[in-house]
């Protein structure tokens, strides 16, 4: 698919580098019990048990359900303190997406891959969901899941500019333009609209 994104789409208020901002721990969640709730129950319903997944994007907590029964686990994430703290992570690697989508991973490794709450942060985001396609094996998923947060400084532009329907399409996008997906999609998981923080999440499955 040939699409050129506007001038400055992929740009952030503060382009130092990443490691800079990541480099100190920051051993808190980034949306409220509610939400983390929720982020589970998708999981419990877009993955089968037993499986090994990567959580990409991630930090010193993963939300599957304790009682999901997780095969393995790989975490990925730009702070090693907070990934050391991950009580479900089998093991772990650290690096900046942005300046290497490349994964140092095997083709098709994994029975799913999940981002929660990251996927503004990715400045090449066609590229890494290519390479989430290459290490899934075919028919598993890709679940991207959102929020309204976000650090603001770090977000890419064409997301600061988007609502949250628009980051749905966004995102889609970004799976149609990595060409390793089947069609993509959309749910509204928000546990309690309007007295927590809402979730969304786009979905496909690696094409075969």
């Amino acid at each position: 698919m040939a699409l050129q994104f506007p001038a400055g789409s992929f740009q952030r208020l503060d382009e130092t580098p990443d490691y800079q901002f990541y480099e100190t721990p920051r051993l808190v969640t980034h949306i409220d019990e509610y939400a983390i709730a929720a982020v589970g129950e998708a999981y419990r319903k877009f993955l089968k048990p037993g499986g090994e997944y990567l959580d990409l994007m991630s930090s010193w907590v993963s939300h599957f359900p304790e009682d999901f029964d997780v095969g393995r686990l790989v975490g990925h994430g730009m702070n090693e303190d907070e990934l050391r703290h991950n009580p479900r992570l089998s093991e772990y690697f650290l690096q900046d997406l942005n300046l290497d989508p490349k994964l140092p991973l095997a083709n098709n490794r994994f029975d799913g891959v999940t981002i929660c709450v990251s996927v503004q942060y990715l400045t090449r985001p066609a590229e890494v969901f290519a390479e989430v396609g290459r290490v899934l094996t075919p028919g598993a998923p890709f679940a991207v899941l959102y929020s309204n947060r976000c650090f603001p400084t770090k977000a890419v532009a064409v997301w600061q500019a988007l609502g949250s329907r628009e980051h749905a399409d966004l995102i889609g996008l970004y799976f149609r333009l990595s060409g390793m997906f089947e069609q993509p999609q959309a749910y509204d998981l928000s546990p309690n609209p309007g007295q927590s923080d809402p979730l969304y999440a786009v979905v496909a499955a690696r094409a075969g």
